[in-house]
């Protein structure tokens, strides 16, 4: 059970600061409200650093269906663990921002607009359209798992991989993410998602069901493409 425990981890790790830096940013009376896409970027990267130095050393730290299915196609994990990984990933989605919803109880009643509220849990297109948010996501999370395998394909430090893995997600978010908000990984957009659906959030809204399969299906599609394209390569 150490890897799924790790995934889990890692992945409650992930949310809770990643969904954090987003509800610090954009609550009402938060001290950092308004503080901008930069500090949202920014902090999602030093998320993934932390939860990579967290349990890198266990699970490989996936944190994400997309990667976990790149290397399942690369023949780096076999079936039965991929799954589990997958439901680990959700799970730990789900539960680390479900205490981004705690941490930030009082702020919620202060902020009105039910789209801020949602937009702390879940990613949403600047502007809707069905195939280019899709197309944005596959090219996001194919960068991204591309630029994973790059760094095995290289002798680096060992213990400098989390950082250059968080830049990578700065990178993708600052030039690639403002088009749909970069989820890039389906557990990260979908577990918050389900926890925005059942919490007791104060005037929270819907939970935008039409838009969640494009977080989902998009990342996937990219984490296949990203590693079928580095086969190519190597």
């Amino acid at each position: 059970m150490e890897p799924y425990f790790a995934e889990f981890f890692g992945t409650l790790l992930l949310l809770l600061l990643g969904d954090g830096v987003v509800a610090a940013v954009l609550l009402k009376k938060s001290k950092a409200e308004n503080a901008g896409w930069l500090v949202i970027v920014i902090g999602w990267g030093i998320a993934v650093t932390l939860a990579i130095y967290a349990v890198g050393s266990i699970s490989g730290a996936h944190l994400n269906p997309a990667v976990t299915l790149a290397m399942f196609y690369r023949g780096m994990l076999p079936a039965d663990q991929m799954i589990g990984y997958i439901v680990a990933q959700l799970a730990g989605a789900f539960v680390g921002s479900a205490l981004v919803w705690v941490h930030y109880l009082p702020h919620w009643k202060e902020t009105l607009d039910p789209d801020t509220k949602r937009a702390v849990f879940c990613t949403a297109p600047a502007i809707r359209n069905t195939v280019s948010n899709l197309v944005s996501e596959i090219t996001a999370t194919a960068v991204l798992v591309l630029a994973i395998l790059f760094i095995g394909a290289n002798e680096f430090t060992q213990g400098l991989n989390p950082i250059v893995i968080g830049l990578i997600i700065i990178s993708i978010g600052l030039s690639l993410g403002g088009t749909t908000g970069f989820a890039i990984n389906p557990a990260r957009d979908l577990g918050p998602r389900i926890a925005h659906f059942v919490l007791p959030i104060h005037g929270k809204g819907h939970s935008d069901w039409g838009y969640a399969w494009i977080p989902v299906v998009g990342p996937m599609i990219g984490g296949l493409l990203g590693a079928w394209v580095y086969n190519l390569i190597y």
